[in-house]
């Protein structure tokens, strides 16, 4: 065990050492021979301090977007995404009209996509990758990553649809119905299109039904009509949908309840 990690690290000290011995070359050529070397044997650490050292050598000559494309490229694979983004960025920039760019621009926008955390996290990332993918597609609509794009917005929509739908359950567990209701009908209304749209619906219905029975007498009467039109609204929207005869039983209830609560207001104006 010892001798096998006396031997990475004499490995590692043998590596260092080659490469600061680069780094002290005076020719820009060698330099750059062994930065191309380092990147295609993939030690992009290496390489990026290379390509990072040459720059100024290189700055205007023909060698010098060759450098820049897999500097960038070395940030990204060393999953440096927030630099890779920066420098991706720049290339375009300085090249716009490149044989690369098309590529580049989608990486771009890929960096950002890597950048996407967790659906439970801060979703910046996530909605800028929406944003650079369909600009991507509408700048080159005949692109053979435009389909690799559209699967990519749909992966990061339904990220941030999770979301939205999490906290829409958090408002309904924690007893907030009312703001459970509210934040449902935006997740419907958001993703209209969505394979939850129905179950949605059913929780915007269980949302205002409990929230009606938990109002004062006064207001049960306004609150169980709003159920009774969410419910009419999910028959209109889903006819066949499965989930039919557990709305009509909360049709049901506050219809009866509408019935009770309203003979009550009127017993008391009276």
């Amino acid at each position: 065990m010892k001798f096998s990690a006396l031997f990475v690290f004499c490995i590692l000290l043998v590596s260092c050492n080659g490469i600061n011995k680069v780094l002290k070359s005076k020719d820009p050529q060698y330099k750059l021979k062994m930065a191309e070397q380092y990147y295609a044997k993939k030690k992009y650490n290496y390489a990026q301090q290379l390509y990072e050292d040459l720059m100024p050598n290189f700055r205007g000559s023909p060698e010098f977007e060759d450098i820049y494309y897999k500097y960038a490229y070395c940030a990204y694979y060393q999953k440096d995404y927030l630099n890779a983004e920066n420098l991706f960025k720049t290339f375009l920039e300085i090249y716009p009209n490149s044989s690369r760019a098309e590529e580049v621009d989608y990486m771009r926008a890929y960096s950002f996509y890597k950048q996407s955390p967790k659906p439970e996290l801060d979703q910046t990332n996530t909605i800028k990758t929406i944003g650079m993918m369909q600009t991507f597609i509408n700048t080159h609509p005949g692109s053979a990553r435009n389909k690799e794009a559209t699967e990519i917005i749909d992966i990061s929509r339904h990220k941030l649809e999770s979301k939205d739908a999490s906290a829409a359950k958090l408002y309904f567990d924690l007893g907030q119905f009312r703001a459970a209701a509210v934040t449902y009908t935006s997740v419907l209304n958001g993703y209209p299109e969505s394979g939850r749209a129905e179950d949605y619906k059913l929780m915007i219905i269980k949302s205002y039904f409990r929230y009606a029975e938990l109002s004062v007498e006064e207001k049960k009467a306004e609150r169980f009509e709003k159920v009774i039109e969410e419910c009419n609204d999910f028959k209109d929207r889903f006819p066949q949908s499965e989930l039919a005869k557990e709305v009509q039983n909360y049709l049901n209830q506050s219809q009866n309840n509408l019935k009770i609560y309203s003979n009550e207001s009127v017993k008391k104006t009276t």
